[in-house]
């Protein structure tokens, strides 16, 4: 059966929006709620629906719905059509207005803190009315975010091969890890620091089994030293820098709070014998996948500003 006789003509966006509702709230009656329509109205567009397909999108279970086989890859497709219906809009918006434009970017939290913040404050001098929306998390939330166009792009860091092969890394610079102290800390002082006498340290550490928490351990693994012992366990930025400030403890960080959005001004960078490396920061973002013109403009500002960091690095 040719397209135009089978879909163009009979598949019609409303029914695929209220697939998605259906899909999202595992009910037709919740769905028909949300939607302000009748249930008849919600059912009826659901069965003209598989009765186009020739195919079971919903089965009944005893708490209400849930997608079938078929379900799921039409609801994956719909995805990736409304975002580009919404990317099209985007697209005309911008073209009206090219000061205008919405973007949503996703990164971790030292990046979103650093690098991210200069990049759209760079950006608003230029375009003072684009939108930026920031959704900060670990790696692999965001990545599904991104794969499932809840996200623009990315500005993340590499630590190896992604699990999702649709997704695409630009290089933008190497942000290694320092060890890092108050500027008040009695290692800040002496011109080299031996990792064997940080050991017995007041910490402030990630969790031991995240990627960024195993960073200590191959620090001090390589000296053949054990793991120092954490004295405070936290994810956030702003409180292991609070905790730095006060000159008692110590921590790791990317350089990039060093260098964005200006220089820090009680952090300081400890001269230990061993280098830290990890992987690079870079745009994440889906293959065979049109951004927006605004997109666009966020990742030639990001290479504008890292483009320095890797010319010095030469």
């Amino acid at each position: 059966m040719r397209w135009n006789d089978r879909i163009g003509r009979r598949i019609k966006l409303s029914d695929l929006h209220i697939l998605l509702a259906v899909a999202q709230r595992g009910s037709m009656a919740k769905a028909a709620h949300e939607l302000a329509i009748s249930h008849p109205a919600v059912s009826r567009s659901i069965s003209e629906l598989e009765h186009t397909l020739g195919v079971r999108l919903l089965a009944r279970n005893p708490h209400g719905v849930a997608l079938t086989e078929f379900g799921r890859v039409m609801l994956n497709r719909s995805h990736a059509a409304f975002d580009e219906l919404r990317q099209g809009v985007k697209d005309i918006e911008f073209l009206a207005d090219p000061t205008a434009g919405e973007v949503r970017i996703g990164g971790t939290a030292p990046l979103m803190a650093s690098f991210v913040s200069t990049m759209i404050e760079r950006l608003h001098r230029r375009y003072p009315r684009m939108v930026f929306h920031i959704a900060s998390g670990s790696s692999d939330s965001l990545q599904r975010d991104l794969g499932e166009h809840n996200l623009d792009l990315l500005i993340l860091r590499k630590f190896g091969p992604f699990a999702d092969n649709r997704l695409s890394f630009e290089v933008l610079y190497d942000n290694p890890y320092f060890v890092a102290a108050g500027q008040k800390n009695r290692w800040t002082r002496p011109r080299q620091v031996k990792v064997a006498d940080l050991v017995d340290e007041l910490w402030v550490l990630p969790p031991a089994g995240s990627r960024f928490g195993s960073l200590a351990r191959d620090i001090f693994g390589a000296k053949g030293l054990p793991c120092p012992r954490a004295a405070v366990i936290a994810y956030g930025l702003e409180m292991t820098i609070n905790l730095l400030g006060t000159g008692r403890y110590l921590g790791l960080l990317p350089e990039s709070v060093l260098r964005f959005p200006a220089k820090h001004a009680f952090i300081r960078k400890l001269r230990i014998e061993s280098p830290i490396t990890s992987g690079p920061i870079g745009i994440v973002t889906l293959k065979n996948r049109v951004l927006s013109p605004a997109a666009q403009l966020v990742i030639d500002c990001a290479r504008e500003i890292a483009r320095p960091l890797v010319n010095g690095n030469r």
